[in-house]
């Protein structure tokens, strides 16, 4: 079984669907083995539970550096043998730690077709910009925000004017996306 680490900072859907594609076998020969996250009371945290998935939960505030936090995770990460992190709603930039350690084996999902529509706020500023087709890209994480290599990606055309609706879309999109490009990527 091929081992794999999802970062989240918030209700976890992303996280929910990767575990529930290894557990259903529609991610093939792998398993969550750790959950990450960095915001106490999220509802990933009940999700990662729900599905017996070891938890790693950290206050950042309580280290004086991120390199000192980071260096926590990936030594979780090295001690459980993770082949594979998946970032799911992790709302951090990933250092210098984590990408010397676990670098060219950590991948992102994005809710825009990137390299348009960069941060935190993409889905809103895609919608306040216009744009008709939107998207979610899977990266590989390097030191820019949202750069990296991408993997894959897919459209979301989307000509209405209710945000809530294209948001369901999107994560919808993302959930199918995320499972499609870990086998992908678990298979090379």
């Amino acid at each position: 079984m091929r081992r794999l680490a999802v970062f989240a900072s918030g209700s976890g859907s992303n996280f929910e669907a990767i575990a529930a594609g290894c557990k259903s076998g529609a991610i093939r020969d792998a398993e969550v083995v750790l959950c990450v996250c960095d915001k106490a009371g999220a509802y990933v945290l009940e999700r990662a539970a729900r599905y017996g998935v070891d938890i790693l939960q950290f206050n950042p505030k309580e280290f004086s550096s991120k390199r000192d936090f980071e260096r926590m995770i990936a030594d979780r990460m090295d001690a459980l043998r993770v082949e594979l992190v998946c970032l799911a709603g992790y709302m951090r930039i990933i250092g210098d730690e984590l990408l010397e350690r676990y670098g060219g084996r950590i991948v992102n999902i994005h809710p825009a077709l990137l390299p348009a529509f960069k941060g935190a706020h993409a889905i809103k500023d895609a919608f306040e910009y216009g744009v008709k087709v939107y998207g979610v890209t899977i990266h590989e994480v390097d030191n820019t925000l949202d750069g990296g290599r991408i993997i894959s990606q897919v459209a979301v055309p989307y000509e209405g004017d209710d945000i809530e609706a294209l948001e369901e879309m999107i994560h919808k999109a993302e959930h199918k996306l995320y499972v499609e490009t870990i086998n992908r990527i678990l298979d090379k």
